[in-house]
């Protein structure tokens, strides 16, 4: 019970429960717990989100693709983190993303009707969720604006972050069978590879011809003015 108790309190979305509702919750939730190898996929793109899942031990590769392939955001996420929550409800319930174990990797899942009772049952669940859904939904506003007005750097980075999570690492964009500059449409190739350069210079990105590596996302997430999550 105690290894379960501290297990819980460290995944995101249950922060901030007192030890007897998480205690209470313990007893009455129906938990699942799988175990991968390297080099499985446990989440394939389209795949209908019906649990939360949790990496509750080792690391695992996340990956997106747009619809033509032409572009790919990867990132490491490593336990204790949650795997796309925001899918779990919603029009679009199907993950849009693979993830790949990149070692022995321990999940926590819990289902949909189940994790409702949760966020049912204490409203700190609940707003913990909350949360994070509105914390997304600010950020696609301000990349739409981004995209309109927004300098390459600011584009750049609303990509980054909108893409991935707050804990991912060795975050990677990909391009393939096209050119960086072209992901942006209307920037010029000067341009582009100027502020490339400039956030380089800054200890944010590094680069090559096909692809971005980023060397920080905390503070791609305050170029952007956003609470560092």
């Amino acid at each position: 019970m105690e290894q379960m108790y501290q297990l819980l309190m460290g995944l995101p979305l249950f922060s901030g429960v007192t030890c007897d509702k998480m205690l209470e919750i313990i007893g009455n939730t129906k938990f699942h717990f799988l175990k991968y190898s390297p080099g499985e996929v446990f989440v394939t793109e389209g795949e209908q989100c019906s649990h939360i899942k949790f990496i509750i031990s080792g690391m695992a590769r996340f990956a997106i693709s747009d619809r033509s392939r032409s572009m790919t955001v990867s990132q490491t996420l490593s336990a204790p983190d949650v795997i796309a929550p925001e899918y779990i409800f919603g029009r679009s319930t199907a993950y849009p993303c693979s993830v790949t174990a990149l070692e022995p990797v321990g999940v926590l899942q819990i289902s949909k009707a189940e994790y409702l009772k949760i966020l049912n049952s204490d409203s700190i669940f609940l707003i913990n969720y909350l949360n994070m859904l509105s914390m997304n939904a600010q950020k696609a506003v301000d990349g739409l604006l981004s995209i309109v007005s927004g300098s390459v750097e600011r584009r750049l980075a609303l990509w980054i972050v909108s893409l991935t999570q707050a804990g991912g690492s060795d975050i990677v964009l990909s391009c393939n069978d096209c050119e960086l500059p072209s992901l942006f449409g209307d920037v010029d190739r000067k341009s582009f590879f100027l502020a490339l350069e400039n956030m380089k210079s800054r200890g944010l990105i590094d680069y090559a011809a096909d692809h971005i590596n980023v060397l920080s996302r905390r503070e791609l997430v305050e170029l952007l003015g956003f609470t560092v999550q």
